[in-house]
């Protein structure tokens, strides 16, 4: 019977110390992700204005990607698309969601999630700020994997003294909620020590109002006479350009500050190595590019707006723009990922989802539909890359303005339609024209309207694809 017992404490022993081994080579996750962050506003991307040592710093020591994009410039498509790796079409949702109009609405939670998988793989999972997936108790972050949630299920808050859900309860918590989620954060990476982890920290900065700021960010900015990104166009409101881009890089920065705690802190835990640190926004922003402000929702920046028309007021200006599509993207991986490298292939945030499974060895049940592909061998800069740079881009606007857009986007040439508006058709060669600069859509030069049948084609087949209810018009 004494020979039978230490057999078995043996085993145990064995059987703990292999699981412990196992859960020491998985990664971690982190996974940031800020609101209305536009990919040049990082001074890694070459903004001469930006303040952001620590995002520059996860370029650095990992990749950067200069071409990933959101498939819909709005908040809660853009989510659909980093947790499901789907589009907003395929489950509903194709604006952002109003709490207001539709508090009712909310992903599906049967939709397929990687930190459900995740969390049943043996992580430890957490969301920390924002969701804007649904307000019901049934569309709740932990309905999709996330094990432990602090933060907002809207789309909005107060950049300070918050509103937030802390231990079920919602209540108004005192301070700047850049920093307190990052405080939340923080206390996240100490638990549990050896278990791996997948913690989403999604900032509300710097969505407006991106004032008031910090203290810290308040100062260092407060003095600063920015770049406008195009001070020609016609009867742009620089002033109004200049105080804005201001106060949003002021908020900016308080993010940046925030990372550094954060990528400090895993220097600390003796983590970095083997810490998977992603970091990203939903969707791109414009303060003036194109003369217009906010994302693909947009409104006009100037002194006097064009004529409106019946589904599109004046002031509004719906777009596919690449400043409203493209979006931050730097990732480390010190363990697996080569340092220093720019990559300026087509990712989107549909390949998160498949990309987060392949770094953890997390399989993906079988008969799962995803719509994007994992992107490792392009990060680790090993094997090949099987896809064009391609995109395929959509959004209903559904708030403020009406507009059903819908584009795809080659290396030569990128066109949108609006079946809503045909009149709003926009073709740009982005060749001659990467700014996107001068609307081609009813041009007869040469190659003009191959180009626009080619990629009308090719639209209304990604349409057909996703059983888009557009798809007959």
């Amino acid at each position: 019977m004494a020979s039978c017992k230490k057999l078995a404490i043996v085993l145990w022993l064995l059987l703990s110390s292999t699981l412990i081994a196992a859960d020491a080579a998985r990664p971690n996750i982190l996974f940031i992700v800020t609101d209305d962050q536009a990919e040049w506003a990082m001074s890694c991307s070459g903004h001469p204005d930006a303040k952001t040592p620590n995002m520059d710093r996860i370029a650095r020591e990992g990749v950067r990607l200069t071409n990933c994009f959101t498939p819909t410039p709005v908040c809660s498509p853009s989510r659909v698309a980093i947790l499901a790796s789907r589009y907003g079409t395929e489950v509903g949702i194709l604006d952002w969601l109003n709490p207001n109009k539709e508090p009712e609405r909310g992903l599906d939670p049967k939709t397929p999630a990687w930190p459900r998988l995740l969390a049943a793989a043996g992580y430890r999972t957490g969301l920390i700020g924002k969701w804007h997936l649904g307000l019901k108790d049934e569309f709740h972050p932990s309905v999709f994997g996330y094990q432990y949630f602090m933060g907002f299920r809207g789309g909005g808050n107060s950049p300070r003294n918050p509103q937030l859900e802390v231990d079920g309860q919602v209540r108004k918590v005192e301070g700047f909620g850049v920093d307190l989620l990052t405080d939340d954060a923080l206390k996240f990476l100490q638990r549990e020590p050896g278990k791996p982890f997948a913690l989403s920290l999604h900032f509300r900065e710097p969505h407006a109002p991106y004032a008031p700021a910090p203290d810290t960010e308040q100062r260092a900015f407060a003095e600063l006479d920015p770049q406008v990104p195009n001070p020609d166009f016609p009867k742009l409101d620089t002033a109004r350009v200049k105080k804005l881009t201001r106060e949003y890089l002021t908020s900016v920065a308080a993010v940046d500050r925030n990372v550094g705690r954060l990528l400090d802190e895993l220097d600390r835990l003796k983590l970095s190595d083997n810490t998977l640190v992603i970091f990203t926004s939903d969707h791109g922003y414009n303060i003036g590019h194109h003369g217009i402000l906010h994302k693909g929702n947009a409104a006009w920046i100037l002194t006097e707006n064009p004529p409106g028309t019946k589904n599109v007021p004046a002031p509004q200006r719906p777009n596919l723009f690449d400043t409203s599509l493209r979006v931050p993207a730097v990732i480390r991986w010190p363990k697996r990922i080569p340092a220093g490298r720019v990559v300026s292939r087509t990712v989107t945030h549909l390949d998160w989802f498949p990309t987060l499974l392949e770094a953890t060895g997390v399989a993906l049940p079988e008969g799962t539909m995803l719509r994007g592909r994992s992107v490792l061998n392009l990060l680790r800069s090993e094997g090949s890359f099987e896809r064009n740079d391609d995109l395929y881009s959509e959004y209903s606007v559904q708030h403020t303005m009406r507009a059903d857009m819908r584009s795809y986007r080659t290396s030569e040439w990128k066109l949108k339609r609006d079946f809503l508006n045909p009149d709003r058709d926009e073709l740009y060669d982005l060749r001659n024209d990467p700014g996107e600069t001068r609307n081609l859509a009813t041009s007869e030069l040469e190659g003009v309207r191959t180009a626009v049948t080619d990629l009308n084609r090719r639209i209304r087949e990604q349409m057909a694809k996703l059983k888009d209810p557009l798809a007959g018009n």
